[in-house]
């Protein structure tokens, strides 16, 4: 009896293992063929890249060049004793620049110098008066602005690549005058105007307006125009228009 009891229990255990491997197998093909059903996860795709804003700010040195016009008094190289007498000047520029800003936003704020090499020049028929009173003399006088130098703050607004900007600050002028009597007489000779000759740095103000556009990260081109007007006790009249271009290098 013992014997057929376990030769029993040893036949329904080989059954029910064999069940269980065929339920299991089942199973594992079902779930690979969901995981087959699945949609597939999507690919890895990089974030678009951003184009890069433009940036002003750093230190920069550069060239210039341009054409001025305006209204000088010689007289005033000679002696302040004088009524205004100013004649039309003009010519050309070329010099150098430097300076340095920063851009916070839209705004761009920074402090720009320059020196010019300039022959801006005219000459005329002058008869010198006092209190409209002539002197019994008329000259032949020619006048030249030979350099001329800036130092001014700049406020633009950056549009990417592209700055608009106003400019002011102070301005200094090397003036120089010659004349000579229509009658060639030397001017040490008369008692009104004892030297005809005269050269010197003055001060004065230049105020403006310019565009500047980035070619690279590093280069740009700019136009400007200035107004400049030397200040001073009888030097009312000096005063000469800038137009001139550039271009700069920034660090």
């Amino acid at each position: 009896m013992l014997h057929e009891f376990l030769q029993s229990l040893r036949w329904a255990m080989n059954k029910i293992g064999k069940f269980a491997v065929a339920i299991a197998a089942s199973g594992m093909m079902g779930g690979y063929a969901a995981a087959a059903d699945l949609p597939a996860a999507p690919a890895y795709k990089a974030p678009a890249s951003v184009a890069a804003v433009y940036n002003w700010t750093g230190v920069y040195v550069g060239i210039n060049g341009g054409y001025g016009w305006g209204n000088q008094d010689p007289l005033v190289l000679f002696s302040n004793r004088f009524d205004r007498a100013g004649f039309d000047i003009s010519g050309g520029m070329i010099g150098g620049t430097f300076g340095g800003q920063i851009q916070q936003g839209y705004v761009v704020l920074g402090l720009e110098g320059d020196l010019d090499w300039a022959n801006i020049k005219g000459s005329s028929v002058v008869t010198p008066s006092i209190l409209g009173i002539g002197q019994g003399v008329t000259l032949n006088t020619s006048s030249n602005i030979s350099a001329l130098s800036t130092v001014r703050a700049r406020i633009g607004v950056a549009m990417d690549n592209v700055l608009l900007y106003a400019t002011g600050g102070a301005a200094f002028v090397k003036s120089t005058a010659s004349a000579s009597t229509v009658a060639g007489v030397p001017c040490g000779t008369l008692g009104v105007l004892p030297d005809c000759s005269g050269s010197s740095w003055r001060p004065g103000i230049s105020a403006g307006l310019g565009v500047e556009y980035g070619l690279t990260p590093n280069w740009s081109v700019k136009g400007e125009y200035l107004y400049t007007k030397i200040v001073g006790t009888g030097v009312s009249s000096d005063r000469v228009n800038i137009v001139r271009g550039g271009v700069n290098y920034r660090f």
